[in-house]
């Protein structure tokens, strides 16, 4: 390990405390496979697995993410688990033959959730009918092949949930990836079957993330880095990695006043039924 990556994965170690590197986490949510991790992608895993994360799920955003997704879990069969999907910011009027393509792929490649999938109205919103008619096809398609979905939703909360309320009694389940609603969002979510996706956000002074902790408990929860994005604190402003998850766990064990050893076992088991995994 090249001695600045070993310095800060020291680091890390240090800044968590006396939590044990081989505790048991899970990443719910990383795109460990885009370009920015193309100089260290295995560095980047190893340390991630030396730090306690053993489970990392990696949503798929389009045609073009899927052949380096599918690398990466081939090289740690053990440890990465992919997901098939079409990011909303990925959706336009091409959507349908997208979709033709992605679907076809579980004949060869077993995968673990349809995402990342969803409504992202904040850059743009020229394709919202598109994106709604893609999300509404992923859940069907997650719903044939009795697969969770991995829901983004970025400035459409309510678009969300009007979606997930016309699937009410056919029971699709998943994880609002990057939860940035409030309590009552959170409880709304977990009436509708989903898990909430707790990441870097949940140590940021302003997020409502930790609200959302105190409110719902371990119980409905997962962690999630969404790396590259998101970084917590204090690794903010870097590029973001699974093994930083451990900073996630610290904090959500901090808001809920119970030891860290209980709030990754917690939301590892949570992890392995939403995903189907072994524990």
């Amino acid at each position: 390990m090249p001695q600045l990556l070993y310095c800060e994965f020291v680091s890390i170690l240090l800044i968590l405390g006396n939590n044990s590197p081989l505790m048991k986490l899970a990443d719910t949510h990383a795109h460990l496979y885009l370009p920015e991790f193309n100089d260290d992608r295995k560095e980047v895993v190893e340390r991630s697995l030396a730090a306690g994360v053993d489970k990392i799920s990696l949503p798929n955003i389009n045609g073009d993410s899927l052949r380096p997704m599918l690398d990466l879990c081939a090289d740690f069969p053990k440890n990465c688990f992919p997901m098939i999907g079409l990011h909303p910011t990925s959706v336009n009027t091409g959507y349908k033959e997208a979709l033709g393509t992605l679907f076809a792929t579980v004949e060869t490649h077993q995968f673990v959730a349809v995402g990342e999938v969803g409504i992202d109205l904040y850059w743009d919103k020229t394709y919202l009918k598109e994106q709604l008619e893609a999300l509404e096809r992923q859940i069907e398609f997650a719903l044939i092949n009795d697969l969770p979905v991995a829901i983004h939703t970025r400035d459409a909360m309510a678009e969300m949930f009007d979606m997930l309320e016309s699937f009410r009694g056919r029971g699709p389940r998943g994880v609002l990836h990057a939860f940035s609603g409030d309590p009552s969002d959170a409880r709304k979510a977990v009436d509708a079957g989903f898990m909430v996706g707790i990441g870097g956000p949940v140590t940021y002074k302003k997020s409502t993330q930790a609200e959302v902790v105190k409110y719902i408990g371990t119980e409905h929860i997962v962690l999630e880095t969404d790396s590259p994005y998101l970084s917590p604190v204090p690794f903010r402003g870097k590029r973001n990695e699974s093994s930083y998850i451990r900073a996630i766990n610290e904090k959500v064990a901090s808001i809920l006043g119970i030891s860290p050893e209980d709030t990754a076992l917690i939301t590892y088991r949570n992890s392995c039924k939403l995903f189907g995994l072994e524990c």
